[in-house]
């Protein structure tokens, strides 16, 4: 007697898969461009008949992914390609965004002389409440906030630092073409920042960031000491190294 093959009821596909596939789709139609605002989650929740929860879980899957970012009180929008910077070789940042294809720009929100603390004069080989220079810089990708970059500088190494248009320069670039650095040294965290730093980035409380910590040194002096912070969801770390005898790496 034949044996009648028992037919497997097909699984349903949950609704917050079929949500995410749809915001998808919508991108990689061109529908939805990068930069540009989804329909909101009330909306969403409209078209697909379903609870604000589910549409939550779709669109916050989507954003850990890097193909959406949420801008606090504004809305949801279409995440360029998340680039990736190199650990060991920094370049500018500018010159990575344009290389992914982004639009890249930059505000300065804070460029001045200051006195250098005991502690940050001690790190930077100054004396005491000596003049160091002080940037804050947030580099964006499309508007969107991908690296904000809290520099000290020697003023003795670019004693002409504070006078650049950083609009039009970034800081790499400007301060590579006054002198290759010999000496770098450079730490990685996961960490939540301090409020102005969230605010300056447009991220929430909760969003994480990849904090990289840099000292260099040119002609054995210090001549930076920087933290860039990025915002978790839209950037990334990574590089390739082989050591050699000769090697020269340019760092900044």
């Amino acid at each position: 007697m034949r044996q009648i093959e028992k037919i497997q009821p097909k699984r349903l596909q949950p609704l917050y898969i079929k949500i995410k596939t749809f915001i998808v789709d919508k991108i990689d139609r061109g529908e939805w461009q990068i930069g540009a605002k989804i329909s909101s989650e009330a909306e969403l929740v409209t078209h697909f008949g379903t609870s604000r929860m589910t549409v939550n879980r779709a669109v916050r899957e989507l954003t850990a992914e890097g193909r959406l970012i949420r801008k606090q009180g504004q809305g949801t929008y279409v995440a360029a390609l998340k680039p990736q910077s190199a650990f060991l070789e920094i370049t500018s940042i500018a010159e990575e965004i344009k290389r992914n294809g982004g639009n890249y720009s930059c505000k300065v929100h804070l460029l001045t002389d200051e006195k250098a603390n005991p502690e940050l004069a001690a790190d930077m080989q100054l004396k005491p409440y000596a003049s160091v220079f002080h940037s804050v810089l947030v580099h964006k990708d499309t508007d969107i906030p991908i690296q904000l970059a809290d520099r000290y500088i020697n003023p003795a190494l670019a004693p002409d630092y504070l006078k650049q248009d950083f609009s039009t320069i970034s800081p790499t670039e400007y301060l590579l073409q006054l002198a290759p650095v010999y000496r770098a040294e450079h730490t990685v965290e996961a960490l939540i920042p301090d409020a102005w730093i969230r605010e300056l980035l447009e991220i929430n409380e909760s969003e994480p960031c990849l904090a990289l910590f840099r000292k260099t040194w040119v002609g054995g002096k210090v001549a930076t000491r920087s933290c860039f912070y990025y915002p978790g969801s839209r950037y990334s770390l990574g590089g390739r190294f082989t050591p050699s005898a000769s090697d020269n790496t340019e760092i900044y």
